[in-house]
């Protein structure tokens, strides 16, 4: 089903039952579809309850639902392969993973058998299918204009970025003058006084197998630790993300980051130079105001040769970026450009109210700060698509990390692609409160339309 403009399709999947809960009562749950839309409702018991409790049903919500049986390729033809000739002509889609830890977000995201294809993760698969799309696209082209896919993976921690194709080097997260977010690592000193500040790195791989290796590499740099509920769990959000790219488009990106590195000083010492004048020209009062000096004259000719440099080495980094945009227009392809993303959000921690009958889990101070900020990204998210599916005026995007820098990709997505969101979620009867509270968050996406 193709989404509205604006709107996010919300898939629930079930992940089977553990075998050491093998014989165990389950979730009961079932599946219902009332709306000329066709979305459907899903509706939850625990086994443990009262008879008395008759549930819980979500609105008509849900694009699909896939059970326990359904392996991650039939995940990926019913989620990602829909959207795939929308990026072949130029669009851009995002994936969210949503849910508690352990219900298979990573599983179904990353996937671990990296051999087997029916258990690819969404983003290796969806990966294969392009790779398998531009080998037909790239018949008669020169080296330079063929395409490939470039990706970049990183990690959010709290306010943190890190960068895990660069040794999980630690990125700022900032919103430039221009009102786009930015990640960019620590300052480097290179010779000859140059100084560099080095982007989230994107590598170019040119076939699956370079992207799977150097996928498999980067996400063994991922944290994770061991909670209540699972040993392995993702305490950080996963972003990765896939583009359509070609040589002279990463060329004129590089170029663009050297003219950036070769601008950093220059406008450092413009800087330096305008605050050095203007602190002489100006004293301090017995009352603490500034009154100005009447032994010092502004230099305004030194001040006019610094702000001269800084310009023309800006005017250098506007023609580099013009480079890039040559890139993109030249290509005969309209792919070029585009972008897959998906995040594997951090494991959502929900726990039962004390006069529940099912028990409630025991958290370790750590895990409850983790959980804190983790479900304060959460909310944020939730937010900020309610207000971009509702096309209002002011999106928050500015509420977390995360959602800052999300931020182009819902504005990418709203002109020209797709969003959708898989929760997933456990059978386990000891997980009925996480399951229900992640259905209770899909729903609330889902049922939010432009």
């Amino acid at each position: 089903m193709s989404s509205k403009p604006n709107s996010m399709n919300v898939y629930a999947r079930w992940r089977p039952l553990p075998d050491s809960d093998a014989g165990h009562s389950e979730i009961s749950h079932s599946v219902s579809s009332t709306t000329p839309e066709s979305l459907l409702s899903v509706s939850v018991t625990s086994s443990a309850s009262s008879p008395k409790d008759s549930g819980w049903k979500s609105s008509p919500a849900f694009t699909a639902v896939l059970g326990p049986g359904d392996d991650n390729a039939k995940a990926y033809e019913t989620i990602v392969a829909p959207a795939i000739p929308n990026v072949l002509q130029g669009g851009s889609c995002s994936f969210f993973a949503y849910g508690h830890s352990g219900s298979g977000k990573t599983h179904t995201i990353v996937g671990y058998d990296y051999e087997d294809s029916k258990q690819l993760g969404l983003c290796l698969a969806a990966a294969k299918r392009l790779f398998d799309a531009l080998e037909s696209l790239n018949g008669g082209l020169p080296i330079e204009k063929q395409l490939g896919i470039g990706f970049s993976l990183f990690e959010l921690r709290k306010n943190t970025a890190f960068d895990l194709l660069n040794g999980r080097a630690e990125c700022h997260i900032r919103e430039g003058y221009d009102g786009r977010t930015h990640i960019r690592g620590e300052t480097e000193k290179l010779e000859g006084g140059e100084v560099r500040v080095r982007p989230i790195v994107k590598r170019p791989c040119w076939n699956f197998e370079n992207l799977r290796r150097e996928l498999i590499q980067a996400m063994g740099k991922r944290v994770v630790g061991s909670s209540s509920v699972h040993d392995l769990s993702s305490r950080t959000h996963a972003v990765l993300e896939l583009e359509i790219v070609n040589q002279d488009l990463v060329d004129a990106r590089e170029v663009v980051v050297q003219r950036q590195s070769e601008l950093v000083p220059v406008g450092k010492r413009a800087d330096d130079v305008l605050i050095e004048e203007q602190t002489k020209a100006a004293i301090r009062t017995t009352d603490g105001s500034w009154k100005p000096n009447p032994d010092y004259q502004v230099d305004q000719e030194r001040v006019d040769k610094a702000l001269a440099e800084k310009a023309v080495f800006e005017a250098r980094v506007a023609d580099a970026e013009k480079g890039v945009d040559s890139a993109l227009s030249s290509s005969s392809s309209p792919c070029l450009g585009a972008k897959v993303v998906f995040v594997d959000l951090a494991g959502a921690e929900y726990h039962t109210e004390k006069s529940s009958k099912m028990p409630m889990l025991k958290q370790t101070p750590k895990e409850r700060q983790e959980g804190r900020q983790i479900n304060t990204d959460l909310l944020a998210l939730k937010e900020v698509i309610r207000a971009w599916s509702t096309s209002q005026a002011r999106i928050p995007f500015r509420s977390s990390p995360l959602t800052m820098v999300l931020r182009d990709h819902f504005v990418r997505s709203a002109e020209k692609g797709s969003s959708s969101m898989i929760v997933t979620v456990s059978p386990e009867r000891g997980q009925y409160a996480a399951t229900l509270n992640s259905l209770k968050y899909g729903s609330l996406v889902g049922a939010v339309k432009a």
